[in-house]
């Protein structure tokens, strides 16, 4: 805990918000030898969430401890079974929090109520200064922002034998209506006796709530024969998948590090923390033309009819790997997510390209069923 003395202080950066992004962008900044001051209400709150990466993303400064299972080729679903050719890693929770420590910083378990550039100001009314002040306190829920949503059960590992990594799986045994918005399934080994069952809607606006979730979830589980007791552990899942604002002011999913078609920030946010230590600029103007085009591949998914989304995922899915990397990973491949974009067109039913083509351009798109779009009200 702080005391008036460093309260009084300069700091070299100011970060707001100690989650993942924020953790991680203090801990490099330490590495460099700045004075780092972190401001949140519960700095040492152990993190719930499950955080997954494609292996290849984690960064070179990372002790590869953090990676609690790696899976060589994880399967996506559409309407057929496609293997990924990628290694998908998901992280121990409680040692990535861990090796991001903060020792060094000075810590202040308090509310950042306004950041300006030079200046926090806190709910005690205390005042810190920094030459620089980041803003990682991820992103406020707003009923106009897009959301994802998820019920997940953990369950033993041996319950589930069979069942293989399932990077998503929009196949259409969890009960729900076909012209319902649609929900896959994600399946992953937390570690050798543990495994992660989540039904998830990847954006919606609404999205689906818990408690739909959770019946598709168990609709789903009991049509493949896996059983639940009950007593299992739940992850519930909800954030913003729109709003992050790129910018030298904010860094994580507030400073547009969320990939809008996955809702992945960690992978992110975690290569671009040396950068960001270092007062660099990695929100190029080719990285801005990046995310940009994104945010259109999420318009064109959010415009589609519930039964089109699987038909989607098989056109990306068919693309060459580097093609699909460059989509996924990476801030500023232009030509690669360029090149990604161009390739998905022919490959979607012919009945589906001018309602991607107008939801890309930002034109606008006519439901195609009573009530509004596929993912999206």
């Amino acid at each position: 805990m702080a005391d008036s003395a460093h309260a009084a202080a300069t700091f070299d950066i100011v970060v707001c918000g100690q989650g993942p992004a924020g953790r991680a962008l203090a801990h490099r900044c330490l590495a460099h030898g700045l004075t780092v001051a972190v401001v949140d209400p519960a700095p040492e709150r152990r993190w719930r969430a499950t955080y997954a990466v494609w292996a290849d993303e984690l960064p070179g400064w990372l002790d590869r401890g953090v990676v609690a299972a790696t899976v060589p080729e994880p399967v996506a679903w559409g309407r057929r079974e496609h293997r990924l050719a990628r290694a998908y890693a998901v992280l121990d929770t409680g040692r990535l929090q861990d090796a991001l420590s903060p020792a060094g910083a000075a810590v202040f378990p308090d509310r950042a109520v306004r950041c300006e550039p030079h200046r926090v100001t806190l709910a005690s009314g205390t005042e810190l200064r920094g030459d620089r002040v980041i803003d990682a306190r991820g992103l406020r829920r707003d009923p106009a922002r897009a959301e994802q949503t998820a019920h997940g059960v953990l369950v033993p590992a041996d319950r589930v034998r069979g069942t293989e990594t399932l990077f998503m799986d929009w196949r259409r045994d969890n009960g729900a209506d076909p012209a319902a918005p649609p929900s896959f399934l994600y399946a992953v080994p937390l570690d050798a006796g543990t495994v992660l069952l989540e039904e998830t809607c990847l954006a919606g606006r609404p999205a689906l709530d818990d408690a739909e979730l959770r019946r598709r979830l168990h609709r789903r589980l009991a049509a493949r024969s896996i059983a639940l007791t009950g007593t299992e552990e739940i992850e519930r899942v909800r954030f913003p998948v729109q709003g992050g604002r790129p910018g030298p002011e904010r860094f994580g999913a507030a400073g547009g590090l969320l990939h809008p078609a996955t809702g992945y920030s960690v992978a992110a946010s975690l290569a671009a923390a040396d950068t960001a230590a270092t007062g660099g600029m990695y929100w190029t103007p080719r990285a801005r033309a990046v995310a940009a085009l994104r945010a259109a591949g999420l318009r064109a998914l959010l415009a589609l009819p519930p039964e089109r989304v699987p038909d989607f995922f098989d056109a990306f899915f068919t693309l060459p790997a580097h093609r699909q990397r460059a989509y996924l990973s990476g801030p500023d491949d232009l030509t690669g997510v360029l090149a990604a974009m161009a390739g998905l067109f022919p490959q979607l039913p012919r009945s589906t390209r001018l309602t991607v083509a107008r939801a890309t351009l930002d034109l606008r798109v006519r439901s195609q069923r009573p009530g509004g779009s596929a993912m999206m009200e």
